[in-house]
């Protein structure tokens, strides 16, 4: 029986070789008689299209995409499609950035990092539960520039009405007018000095290098404002049960055990939530 498993073995390994053989004979053959498509296209090219300033002029190579700049009939230039979806691509990678920094996320998710200090919990609601809650009121309180953009921009672009170039335009005006009305005076000036950048006219000659860092600055700036005037109520609560547990002479009894359930009370009777993001909305004019 042994001897029939090895010969079994030793005929299943001919019959494998035996296809590999066949299968690299073919491969050689097609190869082989299958003209070079590159070299009958140079071949046939005026000797003028192979000089490096006619290489723009040069016909496209069945099976290669063509990655040129196209020039459009006012003379501008825009690039193919496959450049355009690599420049996409690439632009994703900055997606989180452009998301915490050039919308109301920021403001959203200090403000409920404060709530959740000022409360006296550590881990409820959890981080999870706070970037989720503060992602889908950033798409809210977007919404009406992600609707401008969506108009003047993505859609004409996608029925080939503007390039490329004009919609990175029309997607950048709604989001400059947003920050702009978003942003103090006094921290867009900040920039302009330490930038040392020419005086700016109107807001709308803003750059965007000088207006993020600017609204980063007074988003914060604002944050900690509502933060601050959430603390108070709960700071108060802290100092009463403080001082009750001093006069009956707990001291070793923490403070914090105590007024955790009257802070989660009031928070709840006055619905608190709803105060909140009410607050975080009409802080954006709506």
């Amino acid at each position: 029986m042994l001897n029939n498993a090895v010969d079994t073995k030793v005929v299943f390994m001919r019959i494998l070789l035996a296809l590999l053989c066949l299968v690299f004979a073919g491969v050689v053959s097609a190869q082989t008689n299958t003209p070079n498509v590159v070299d009958t296209a140079a071949n046939n090219l005026p000797l003028t299209q192979t000089t490096p300033s006619n290489l723009g002029s040069l016909p496209a190579i069945p099976g290669l995409p063509a990655l040129t700049v196209k020039t459009n009939p006012d003379g501008t230039q825009e690039y193919t499609v496959t450049l355009q979806i690599l420049a996409i691509m690439t632009a994703l990678t900055f997606l989180p950035a452009l998301l915490m920094m050039m919308t109301s996320f920021t403001r959203i998710i200090i403000v409920f990092s404060i709530l959740r200090q000022a409360l006296g919990l550590q881990q409820s609601p959890s981080n999870q539960i706070l970037i989720g809650l503060a992602l889908f009121l950033t798409l809210f309180i977007m919404q009406p520039v992600l609707n401008k953009v969506n108009e003047d921009a993505l859609q004409p672009y996608i029925n080939q009405q503007i390039g490329a170039q004009e919609a990175l335009a029309k997607t950048a005006a709604p989001f400059h007018a947003f920050m702009i009305a978003q942003t103090r005076e006094s921290d867009i000036a900040l920039f302009v000095g330490i930038a040392k950048h020419p005086p700016i006219a109107t807001p709308e000659e803003t750059p965007f290098s000088i207006l993020v860092p600017a609204f980063i600055i007074s988003e914060l700036k604002t944050a900690f404002q509502i933060g601050f005037i959430i603390f108070i109520p709960f700071l108060v609560i802290d100092i009463v049960v403080s001082s009750v547990l001093m006069a009956m002479g707990m001291m070793m009894l923490s403070p914090l055990i105590i007024s955790l359930p009257f802070k989660i009370m009031l928070f709840v009777l006055v619905d608190g939530w709803a105060m909140i993001v009410g607050t975080l909305a009409a802080s954006y004019g709506i």
